[in-house]
């Protein structure tokens, strides 16, 4: 039989704390039944509830369950579409081109050699040169999509810990050499805005399309108190 000394104080009941060396991540949508919904604002998920709370405080929204395997079992739908970060230079960025099996990646490459497995490391991967010719390969699940992940963490609460977000966007491809290049620049902890863009157009054939891009806008060297310690 278990103890039940927290029956009597359940207020020093030790608070389940999230395993995992980032404390959140940061979605841009979110599964509709069996379809993926685009969303307007952030929605942070984490495992810890009191960095659900200070999101929530801070963005917006309030922290729900949700149905989900993985430890970050809280959700918060924000009411931002922009967030200020701080992105520990280049390296707090990672980006790969990945096809998923059921066992994990199946093939993992830069765009030109492979990554992985280890005795494939360095080696041409196959994929097409061009670029519209990888989308299509990805999208009929022949290739590997875009794989990016900016590791930051916020700059107004930077003792919460450290967040993730993670995009397949190919908008975000096109321009990650131009963030990197600002991030090499600063030379250390830059000032950011993680945002989601609206994008609106018309194809050829009359149909509107209307979705929100990830955009990282990098700014300048991050102030000593928008630094984690």
């Amino acid at each position: 039989m278990s103890l039940r000394i927290f029956e009597t104080d359940p207020e020093s009941r030790p608070k389940p704390r999230f395993s995992s060396d980032t404390v959140g991540r940061f979605r841009s949508g979110r599964m509709a039944g069996n379809r993926p919904e685009s969303l307007s604002a952030w929605r942070v998920t984490t495992g810890d509830p009191e960095v659900a709370d200070a999101v929530a405080k801070a963005y917006g929204g309030r922290p729900e369950e949700w149905e989900t395997s993985a430890e970050d079992r809280l959700e918060v739908l924000t009411e931002a579409d922009a967030v200020k970060i701080v992105i520990d230079g280049p390296q707090g960025i990672r980006s790969r081109m990945v096809l998923w099996g059921r066992q994990g990646p199946i093939h993992e490459c830069d765009g030109v050699e492979f990554l992985s497995p280890e005795e494939d490391k360095g080696t041409p991967c196959g994929c097409p040169a061009l670029l519209a010719d990888r989308k299509a390969a990805a999208k009929t699940g022949r290739g590997p999509a875009p794989s990016v992940e900016v590791t930051f963490s916020l700059a107004d609460q930077p003792d919460l810990g450290r967040f993730r977000f993670v995009s397949g966007s190919w908008e975000l491809v096109k321009v990650l050499h131009e963030v990197e290049n600002k991030l090499e620049a600063v030379g250390g902890p830059a000032l950011c805005t993680l945002r989601l863009e609206l994008v609106e157009f018309q194809t050829k054939s009359g149909i509107d399309v209307r979705y929100r891009k990830p955009v990282i806008d990098v700014h300048k060297a991050a102030q000593p108190a928008e630094v984690p310690f």
